[in-house]
């Protein structure tokens, strides 16, 4: 167990320490209404059963009676209040961890989310958060009573008997020894639980999102049995923790049957000898009854402890990651970029030593559009990436009107930077809504998007128009509706720099010409930065930029190019004999 993760996780509590401070104290009211039900069982069965004394004013069998019912009722009520007040400090403090989550996922770099897989991280802000609910709500609070309890009940019986208090205890270590044995097979084995379950999660995500591809190659039986043994060896750890479960409660209530039974035996001896009062040997079976009920609520509430530890320590684990978060609000501000580029001498590797870029330069004036050429893996998609600092660069320098683009505010840089991809994603929502992304752009500026980007005229016949639904990812619209979306969204957004990687290349030849119009519409006034496979799609492209094995190998017009007749010739010549 980590002690560092529960320090922490108690630290969570200090903004509701009002709350759990009356809590706390509901709890000791409580377990001081325990405490005194067998005391006034004794005074009855050893004063007015036993000895028959005769009931003077207040010292009565019919106010006892009152006396137990009051303390009842009352110790039911401070359970109530004390239930109640944690699990409303409880949800405070999951609604908030789990946004803290999210929001930290939020501003990882993209370096980090290539390594770390999408259904860990769902697993962290869902699975892990929710296990922590339970021990907020219940187990702490509850943790606490039971030790005060057993505290009380320990000096209670003292007082009463010394005697009989130590057989009470006689069975004490034996539990010590039995928790611990127990202690590290279920925190390794709720290792493992939580490991696999984020796998699960992630094969699950994985498999939806290629779906498609699963049921075109009729991978659905290999799939299905991937999962079986991912599901098979995530069911042996359940069931091992169902095991060690049903072990530990049973052996807890053999050792207080045995203690009640010593306890009765030793102490029937003594009251027959008239050296013991019935009444006290009377307490003491409920102290004992009472002293294993909090041993046993331990024993069941060590797996949730155990559990949201675990979860705890994933969790610290992905926000301790302070060092790699990207801060969106730091740095030089700036409203408009001129949309000079320039990159200086760049080299870049997203694996160490794997260079994708080499000594890369060039340099695009403001309101250039500017095509990048080359195979796959050639790095056009990296250069694009580094320009909106996804990533950081090991060697060189970005500029961005002459100045390092890590000196600017970060939020402000990608602002001024649109990206339209190939793989265009939707949001859950509506047509309107995810032109907007949330941000403070009108209505009319929305209009203006869709004109310049050619999506009017299918919105149009939309039932709900602008308004129309946008199912997850936006797969009821076409390939070619998708990317004029993409597209209006990033006109609408006014960007100094405008890209496009590999926008039109899943599209059909309707939306790319559309799309080439409206690139002609929003291009004169920005720099706009094209990566094309289709060579037909940069002809009229300022520059070309012509990418092999991380380097630039030519540059020039699409005319000065084909002249030249190297590489970008002989790729032009291939695309189109």
């Amino acid at each position: 167990m980590k002690h560092h993760s529960i320090t922490r996780l108690l630290k969570l509590m200090i903004p509701h320490r009002k709350a759990v401070i009356l809590a706390a104290l509901s709890v000791l009211l409580v377990n001081g209404a325990e405490l005194m039900k067998p005391i006034i069982l004794k005074i009855v069965i050893d004063d007015f059963l036993i000895l028959k004394k005769p009931e003077v004013g207040l010292y009565s069998i019919k106010f006892m009676g009152i006396l137990y019912m009051a303390i009842v009722i009352l110790g039911s009520f401070f359970t109530f209040a004390q239930i109640n007040l944690m699990n409303h400090v409880g949800q405070q403090i999951i609604s908030g961890l789990r946004k803290r989550v999210f929001n930290h996922i939020q501003h990882l770099p993209l370096s980090f989310l290539d390594k770390y897989s999408t259904g860990r991280l769902i697993t962290r802000a869902t699975n892990d958060v929710e296990a922590l609910n339970e021990m907020y709500t219940d187990v702490l609070i509850n943790l606490f009573r039971d030790i005060f309890l057993l505290i009380g009940i320990v000096f209670t019986m003292f007082s009463m008997n010394f005697s009989l208090a130590l057989i009470s205890l006689v069975a004490l270590p034996v539990i010590v020894l039995v928790t611990f044995y127990f202690k590290g097979k279920i925190k390794e084995n709720f290792k493992v639980m939580k490991s696999l379950i984020g796998y699960i999660n992630g094969f699950v995500a994985e498999n939806i999102s290629g779906m498609k591809l699963v049921q075109v190659f009729n991978r659905d039986l290999e799939k299905l049995k991937e999962f079986k043994e991912l599901n098979a060896k995530y069911h042996e750890t359940t069931l091992f923790q169902i095991k060690m479960n049903s072990l530990l409660r049973p052996i807890i209530e053999i050792l207080q049957t045995l203690t009640i039974a010593v306890l009765v035996w030793y102490g029937m001896g003594r009251v027959m000898n008239q050296t013991l009062e019935l009444g006290v040997l009377y307490a003491f079976t409920n102290y004992v009854k009472q002293f294993f009920a909090p041993i046993n609520d331990m024993a069941e509430n060590y797996n949730t402890v155990q559990s949201a530890v675990v979860s705890a320590d994933r969790i610290f684990e992905l926000l301790d990651q302070n060092d790699i978060l990207e801060d969106l609000d730091s740095g030089l501000p700036v409203d408009k970029f001129r949309g000079e580029v320039e990159f200086k001498n760049v080299w870049f590797a997203y694996r160490e030593n794997e260079w994708v870029l080499k000594d890369v330069s060039f340099k695009i004036a403001p309101g250039e559009t500017v095509a990048f050429v080359g195979a796959t893996g050639a790095g056009k998609t990296t250069i694009i990436n580094l320009i909106s600092r996804f990533y950081e660069i090991q060697k060189g320098e970005i500029l961005i009107d002459g100045v390092n683009i890590k000196e600017y505010k970060l939020r402000d840089l990608r602002r001024n930077v649109a990206v339209v991809l190939q793989d265009v994603f939707l949001f859950s929502g509506d047509i309107k809504s995810n032109i907007r992304l949330n941000s403070n752009i009108s209505d009319e500026k929305i209009n203006e998007a869709l004109q310049l980007s050619y999506s009017e005229e299918f919105i149009q016949e939309l039932p709900a128009g602008i308004n129309e639904p946008v199912r997850e990812r936006g797969s009821t619209f076409s390939a070619g509706q998708r990317q004029l979306l993409s597209f209006a969204r990033a006109i609408a957004h006014n960007p100094s720099i405008l890209v496009l990687d590999e926008a039109t290349a899943n599209i059909d030849t309707k939306t790319e010409l559309l799309i080439q119009k409206s690139i002609e519409n929003v291009s004169s006034n920005r720099t706009t930065l094209i990566i094309a496979h289709r060579l037909s799609t940069i002809r009229n492209a300022d520059k070309i930029i012509m990418l092999s094995k991380s380097k630039i190998l030519e540059v020039g017009n699409h005319d000065e190019l084909m002249k030249r007749g190297g590489y970008y010739k002989e790729l032009y010549e291939a695309q189109y004999a």
